[in-house]
């Protein structure tokens, strides 16, 4: 039993720190491949399209050679769950462009709470106040870091608000489908993966020109251009299974807590690799930050722990359909036990 706990706890960091490191690295790849000082791709929503392209040729040839299983999961929920992804991807894309990086970051910030409160309309489901508290405290500690200024206007809201709500749907979505289903996090991907990118691959190029005014036609591929698109391809296999892996093994509140790490992770490699600015007030809100992750990291196990106290005693009295059915199998054997001494007879 400890044994199992102990590889549980190892393949839950594992899954973490794949996330973690898949997502700051990639994040560092395409400001190389997406920045004026790099390669000037400026087509995001059209590389997120060769991202689940790759992802999707990874899941192809896992399943032709007995890597995984492919399960059936009715194309309507795959369907419905890729439109709402696809919403979240473009809808990120068009707050960035309307809105200010000030408030666009608070909109990011904004999707601890809806998450939390979709999953108490979706699923009941309730907080502890250590882990409300934490949540606050990490939603602080991540504003004081990134957000600067904050300028709104009305198309800029609305896709905001499109953004953030259908984002925390397809993330408390990865979760009941692994559950609804009984199917790993790398055979759901490989199933949503194909349908995202062949929608993105054909809207892609159209809401990039629509947020850039570039067409990817007329774009020069040079040789360290495609080298960084494949990196960031590869990558992204990594960053999109481990994404499913967390929900799937944690939540859709711990992946958000879980997503401030990385944007400390990713202010700290700014400043260490590409020279940004790292005042004192983004420190300071970095500890903050950290600290509210510790918190809820302990308000987590502590509910945990708090929930396994409770689960034996419940157990001390059968319920009435375990004693009826109880009851049923005595009849059963008491049957049986007479016909056979009428045989012996």
């Amino acid at each position: 039993m400890e044994g199992e706990k102990k590889s549980s706890a190892v393949s839950d960091v594992g899954a973490w720190a794949m996330n973690v490191i898949s997502s700051v690295g990639i994040i560092m790849a395409n400001k190389q491949l997406m920045s004026s000082g790099g390669y000037a791709f400026s087509f995001a929503t059209t590389l997120t399209g060769f991202h689940f392209a790759v992802t999707a040729l990874v899941g192809m040839i896992s399943n032709a050679t007995g890597l995984s299983a492919a399960k059936h999961v009715p194309f309507w929920e795959l369907l419905w769950f890729s439109i709402v992804a696809n919403m979240s991807i473009a809808g990120m894309n068009f707050s960035l462009m309307l809105n200010s990086v000030g408030f666009y970051q608070i909109s990011k910030l904004s999707m601890i709470p809806v998450v939390c409160v979709m999953e108490w309309i979706l699923h009941s489901k309730k907080y502890t106040n250590e882990v409300k508290m934490s949540v606050v405290v990490v939603v602080i500690g991540v504003g004081v870091c990134t957000v600067t200024d904050v300028k709104v206007n009305a198309k800029g809201f609305i896709c905001a608000c499109i953004a953030v709500l259908s984002t925390s749907f397809q993330q408390i979505s990865i979760g009941s489908l692994q559950k609804k289903y009984s199917i790993g996090s790398f055979e759901l991907l490989s199933r949503t993966a194909p349908i995202q990118a062949g929608s993105l691959l054909v809207l892609g190029p159209i809401i990039d020109y629509y947020l850039s005014g570039k067409l990817i036609l007329d774009y020069q591929f040079g040789s360290g251009a495609i080298l960084f698109i494949l990196l960031s391809c590869s990558l992204a296999v990594f960053c999109n299974v481990s994404q499913y892996l967390c929900i799937g093994r944690f939540s859709a509140v711990s992946f958000q807590v879980l997503g401030h790490m990385k944007t400390v992770c990713v202010l700290t490699l700014g400043w260490l690799l590409f020279d940004s600015e790292l005042t004192f007030k983004n420190i300071m809100g970095m500890v903050v930050a950290v600290v509210g992750m510790i918190i809820y990291s302990w308000a987590v196990e502590a509910e945990k722990q708090g929930n396994s106290k409770i689960i034996p005693h419940a157990k001390h009295s059968l319920t009435e359909e375990e004693f009826r059915l109880l009851k049923e199998g005595m009849e059963i054997t008491v049957l049986k036990d007479a016909e056979l001494g009428e045989s012996k007879a």
